[in-house]
């Protein structure tokens, strides 16, 4: 008896905010997510540790291709600071290497956070996954080899003191791209001389996106049919920061076929329209011609590919 043929994959175009889990890797919710919708075509917009829960948005179909528009985003993180105790990996995943008594208040740690706001250079942790010569960091740090990593230059935006009991200090840190946490929760308890490791983190905003937009995997499992659809956003959820050109069906004919075409307005990145037809990235030089750079493919099916493709357009999105 020959294996049940598998469904198809289905097009679909869109962007997911998930509520990461705890314990899972990005991958494998980007994984789980991409099977509920039979989606031919997904990514992440950025790695979320297994210890890390919180916003992370997914790209599905034509947004894939402007997955990137996040990498410069600005990032706000709600962390858990264990005082006390250092480990080999700065989170709670790794072996203690330290333990040392607390003796610190609540004025003394304000004190040391108001130290780390603003711009900084930061050593990325081993535990990373950044490579060198092809590898990743975390693979040497696990063969207990240490290579030498490069300062980076980070800015810490806004960090803030949340709560403050005995040796578990939560903090809310609005920080640049390249930051990372962990290594700042390290620095903290180096600064109060008391050593500290990362206990917990909530990634609660990127650039404009807010976790309170987003949906649990518990919720996409119990939405079925359209109800599923509709916790999509439209395609263009990632570029509300661009400007708008609003196009003829002659111009947008023409950026069609890669032309470039008369706008007036700043030069920079534009988002362009024609009605309520999202059509892409485009670049306004200072001549005042409208260039296109990242184009949407046409969401239409012929007859024969209906078996294969679900075409999702952008009304079909809720916004």
């Amino acid at each position: 008896m020959s294996a049940p043929r598998r469904a198809p994959r289905c097009r679909v175009d869109g962007v997911l905010l998930l509520d990461k889990p705890l314990g899972l890797t990005s991958n494998a919710a980007l994984q789980t997510v991409k099977r509920l919708y039979n989606a031919a075509k997904a990514g992440h917009t950025g790695t979320l540790d297994p210890l890390a829960t919180g916003l992370l948005p997914l790209c599905f179909g034509e947004a894939t291709k402007f997955a990137g528009e996040l990498l410069e985003a600005d990032k706000e993180y709600v962390a858990q600071i264990r005082l006390g105790v250092t480990t080999t990996t700065a989170d709670s995943e790794g072996d203690v290497l330290s333990t040392s008594v607390v003796a610190v208040d609540a004025a003394q740690v304000g004190a040391v956070l108001a130290g780390f706001v603003g711009e900084s250079m930061q050593v990325p942790p081993m535990y990373s996954a950044l490579k060198r010569d092809g590898k990743a960091l975390y693979e040497y740090a696990r063969q207990g080899i240490e290579v030498e990593r490069k300062a980076r230059r980070v800015v810490i935006h806004d960090l803030r003191m949340d709560a403050f009991d005995n040796d578990l200090l939560v903090i809310t840190v609005a920080c640049s791209k390249g930051t990372y946490i962990r290594t700042l929760a390290e620095d903290i308890g180096a600064q109060l001389g008391c050593g500290a490791h990362l206990a917990g983190l909530r990634r609660t905003r990127i650039g404009r996106l807010e976790l309170a937009q987003a949906v649990s995997l518990e919720q996409i499992e119990a939405a079925t049919g359209s109800a599923r659809d509709a916790l999509l956003a439209p395609v263009d959820a990632l570029l509300d920061d661009l400007p708008c050109a609003e196009l003829d069906e002659s111009g947008a004919f023409r950026l069609g076929k890669g032309q470039a075409v008369r706008w007036n307005g700043p030069p920079g990145r534009w988002r362009a329209y024609c009605g309520e037809r999202f059509l892409g990235v485009c670049l306004l030089d200072a001549e005042g011609w409208l260039q296109p750079r990242r184009l949407i493919a046409e969401t239409r099916a012929t007859r024969a590919e209906a078996d294969t493709d679900v075409v999702v357009s952008r009304n079909d999105f809720a916004t």
